[in-house]
């Protein structure tokens, strides 16, 4: 995947505190050759029918989870790219999610019950046939299948996908296919575009 057109400057914004809150709208969609394309201003008609994504900044808090700093990125870099592979996502989004979700730490648990990499509930663990979500490999395979499906429900709308990643996909269809406008989310999702791109300029 690739990113194209001009991107908000509200993604970017996520690394820098601002002393007034900001607020714009991101398109995105992804086209037949797997590249996903973000605008503020969207021009092409593909975009059309696209959940906007509001990015409201104002010196951003961490996401609330349990892990500790990250570790080394590279540590299951090979897993990552065996699951991106067999499950047709892109190895940096991955890569991206895991940083955001766990810092990397398989032993990490959420507040809520999420568990290991990908922080897998319980439930979406059963689900995607994963037996210990501990197990590097066994979770990061479960929440690649995971994410493959989010996006063919959310016709390849990055944004939505990572927000029903977050806040599940009852809460975007309970409003109105749209980001929910919870602290968490609103946060979940442009960090983890911003670690993509980050990513992706690693392994060009």
């Amino acid at each position: 995947m690739q990113f194209h057109g001009p991107l908000t400057a509200s993604i970017f914004a996520l690394t820098v505190l601002t002393a007034a809150p900001v607020q714009a709208d991101v398109y995105a969609f992804m086209d037949a050759g797997g590249v996903v394309h973000f605008t503020n201003m969207p021009s092409d008609p593909r975009y059309a029918g696209m959940a906007r994504a509001p990015y409201r900044v104002s010196n951003p808090k961490p996401v609330k989870t349990s892990y500790r700093p990250a570790m080394n990125p590279d540590r299951y870099a090979s897993l990552v790219e065996q699951a991106a592979r067999e499950h047709r996502v892109d190895r940096a989004l991955l890569q991206a999610m895991i940083a955001t979700e766990s810092g990397f730490d398989p032993h990490a648990v959420s507040p809520k019950g999420a568990v290991g990499l990908m922080q897998l509930m319980p439930e979406t663990a059963r689900r995607y046939g994963v037996r210990n979500p501990y197990d590097p490999a066994d979770n990061i395979r479960g929440g690649a299948k995971y994410l493959r499906d989010l996006m063919q429900k959310f016709n390849n709308d990055l944004s939505l996908t990572l927000a029903a990643y977050n806040a599940g996909e009852e809460a975007i269809v309970q409003h109105g296919n749209r980001i929910p406008p919870y602290r968490e989310t609103l946060d979940y999702v442009p960090r983890v575009l911003t670690l993509y791109r980050e990513y992706q300029r690693k392994v060009r």
